[in-house]
Parts: C-alpha cells; structure tokens; sequence
C-alpha cells in the first residue's frame, strides 16, 4: 500500500520504518526539516534498537522517503497515519493543537483529489481522549471535503503499543492490535497494514480504541506506583519487597490474571478494607508516604457513592435492594459495601425493602450478627420474603447480585427503575430500555 504517515517522532519514525519494512510504499512528513534531511539520508531521527539499521535499508531501497509537503504526501498516498503528538497543557488537559493543524492540512489536500485516486483512508495514531476523532476531527475532515466519513473517505483510530526502547521489536511482535473503525471498510485497510504480524486483532468502535491506550497506561502507571509504595513499606518493616513480590507475581489466578479486573460495585468484606487500613496505618507510623495505597479506601466509598447518586437523580423514594452480603452465596455482612449503601439510603429516608436468599436474620451469629445490629439494627423491618415483595414495593431496583430467581424476574421495561450495580447478562438489551442505568458501563 502507499502510505503516508504524518509526524516523525518516535511514534511516526517507527512505524514509517516497520511498515516500509513490511513491504509497504511510505512517505513521513514531519515539518521539521533537520528530521526530514536524516531520513532521507537514511538515518533515523531518534536513537533506538534496530531503527538504524532498519531505516537505512528501507530508504536505500526506495521504499521510505520523507518531504515537508503534507499536499503531496497525501496526493501520492491512500492511507494516511496520523502520529503527531499529544502534549498535556499547563492544566493536564490534552493538548489537541497539532492534530486539528495537521486534520486541516490533510482534509484541503482530500478535498484537491476528491474523485480521483480512490477512497481515502485516514488513521490516527496519536493518543487521544474518547470523542476527540468523532467530534473534533472527523467534523473538519467533512468540512474541507463537503463529504461523509465512511462513505466519502475512510477513517480509523489505531493506537500504538510501543515502548520506547524496544519499539521496533515491539512493532513486530504486538501485545495486540487494535483498530477503531468508522465502517468495516476503514478497518479492512488498517487491518491490511499489519497483516502477517502476531498477536490478537481487536476490531471495536472508534472511542474504545481512544479508551483502550488510557487504560494501559494508567494501568502501567498504577502498577509502577503500587510496587514501589509496597516496596518502600517493606524496607521500613525490615522485609525483602523482592522476595514478596517474587510470591506476588507467582500468583496468575487472582493477582496476574484477569481477576478484579472487570468494572462492577465496592469491594468489601471481613479482609481487604482491614488488611489495608493496617497497611496505611504501618506506613504511617514508619514515616512513609503511600498515597496510592492510602486512597484505595476513599476511591472504593466514592464508587459506592455513585450508587447513591444514581437513586437520588431518578426523584423515586421507594427503593428495593436485591444483595446484602459481601459475597454471593454467602451470609457474610462483614463491611459488606451493600450494607454500607443500604444504611445510607436508609439515613437518608428511603423506603427500603431487601432481599438476599442467603440472609435470614435469624441464622446470623457471632462477629456477623454483631456487625449487622450496629449498622443497620433495623435490618429485620427492611428484609423481604421474596423477589416479588420487592418488586412489588420498589419505584427503582438497585441489582446486586446475579441471584437467578432475581435475574428471571427483573422485568425488561415497563417495571421498576434498574441501578445495575454487577452488569446484568443481560445488559446491552437493557441498556437501549428507559430507566436502567449501569454504574460504570
């Protein structure tokens, strides 16, 4: 394919160089001269493993050259990739400048070609906020074009997965690659630029491409941040963090794995909330500071608070609760987050009815009877005997748990307002009804 790619930083140099690599006809267009006048001396403008090498041999043979015309890259182009940067402004907003300049140029020079040449493609690889290619970009790609996108020209988002360093390897052996597509066509294109590569191919709607590169890398910042603060607590309590993580990571069932990992209600329970109040506190008393181990708390009751916030935005009092235990499948109430979201709907003059198969107030003993009498003494006037007691009662349903009995008799629309607190099976159908509302999804 002849492919035009737009920005000549690491991002742009790599993915010139690999797709030319590939076999493909490629043009880079940076407005930097310096960085155009190595390329075409076959040298690469950053310092990185293979890249040199690469970029020698692919201008040496014609298939990379590089120019300051974004007019003529597109003219001599049929996909163009978009790897202008991104930067944060003084505020941590995204910086969204270079790629408007850059959308701009390229929507006057489609718009010189219109009819000619075939469809166009255009692919952004920049990193970008969902909503930013839909709502900004394609709009001025329409503008200058007085075309549709989909239908006049192609566009997709396709982020990149390379870390500096190592993104020519990376290039080649993706841990993934994903393809926002506009239509199926868009995809298909992109989808041509990287076959024979390894790795699973996600095709999805263009803001999860957006989403997707957020999530890994707050996700890569986060795990950063986490082993470091543990580390830190260790060496102050006299232990090896490298043995304990040696342990940690021997774990692929919960802790390397997919495991708490899907978006759903508070956390709770007789350990974690205990296990890190302790942790904090240790911290605290050594003199060490673990701001992200000691703000899991607080972000847990916030997403409980969003629970709340969803009842009180439908304007109904009467409330049913399907959950009150920590876990499914147990009686176990110990700092269950359901009891916390009861006892505030409660303070806050709800009609509450609940109902959980598990719980009788009459098994309860021990530490577990102990919890539920001090948070919520009035538990045996709010329990229901059924569903249907519930359903009965209730102008809005809160869902916490995938009971069967429940699942079966939640209706579809024309019942009760939904607040899914655990993502029904059931969910996208939902979703297009009036009144259901998912806590994050």
């Amino acid at each position: 394919m002849r492919i035009s790619v737009l920005g000549l930083g690491y991002v742009g140099c790599v993915s010139a160089a690999c797709l030319a690599g590939q076999g493909h006809e490629v043009i880079g267009v940076d407005v930097n001269q310096a960085k155009v006048d190595l390329v075409n001396n076959g040298r690469a403008p950053v310092v990185e493993e293979r890249i040199g090498e690469l970029t020698a041999e692919v201008v040496r043979t014609g298939a990379l050259r590089a120019t300051r015309d974004v007019r003529a890259a597109i003219m001599d182009s049929e996909v163009s990739l978009i790897c202008v940067g991104t930067p944060s402004e003084p505020n941590g907003s995204l910086c969204t400048t270079y790629l408007e300049r850059v959308t701009e140029q390229i929507g006057a020079a489609l718009a010189e070609r219109k009819g000619e040449g075939g469809r166009h493609t255009v692919v952004f690889r920049s990193t970008m906020l969902p909503g930013t290619c839909l709502n900004l970009l394609v709009p001025i790609l329409e503008k200058s074009l007085g075309g549709t996108a989909g239908v006049d020209f192609g566009v997709a988002v396709n982020p990149e997965f390379l870390r500096e360093g190592t993104s020519v390897r990376d290039f080649f052996d993706p841990p993934k690659t994903v393809i926002g597509q506009l239509d199926q066509a868009s995809g298909d294109v992109v989808a041509q630029l990287y076959e024979g590569l390894p790795g699973e191919v996600f095709r999805v709607p263009v803001p999860v491409a957006e989403a997707i590169k957020y999530a890994d890398n707050s996700f890569h910042g986060l795990k950063i941040g986490f082993a470091n603060e543990l580390g830190a607590v260790c060496q102050a309590l006299g232990v090896d963090s490298h043995q304990v993580m040696d342990v940690f990571l021997a774990d692929r069932k919960l802790n390397i794995s997919p495991a708490y990992l899907r978006p759903g209600f508070a956390f709770g329970g007789s350990c974690l909330p205990k296990d890190l109040r302790s942790l904090v506190h240790a911290a605290r008393r050594a003199d060490v500071s673990v701001p992200i181990l000691s703000h899991v708390l607080a972000s847990n009751a916030d997403h409980l608070q969003r629970a709340v916030e969803l009842v009180e935005r439908t304007g109904k009092r009467k409330v049913g609760l399907f959950g009150l235990s920590f876990k499914p499948g147990t009686d176990d109430l110990r700092e269950s987050p359901l009891v916390e979201l009861a006892e505030r709907l409660y303070g806050k003059g709800y009609d509450l009815k609940i109902y959980d198969a598990n719980v009788s107030l009459s098994r309860l003993m021990g530490a577990n009877r102990e919890y539920i009498e001090g948070r919520l003494p009035h538990l045996a006037q709010l329990l229901a005997d059924s569903v249907d007691d519930v359903l009965d009662h209730a102008e809005v349903c809160l869902v916490g748990t995938r009971d069967q009995a429940v699942l079966s008799a939640l209706p579809l629309s024309g019942g009760p307002a939904i607040v899914d607190l655990v993502r029904l099976p059931d969910a996208e159908a939902r979703r297009a009804e009036p009144g259901y509302m998912g806590l994050a999804w």
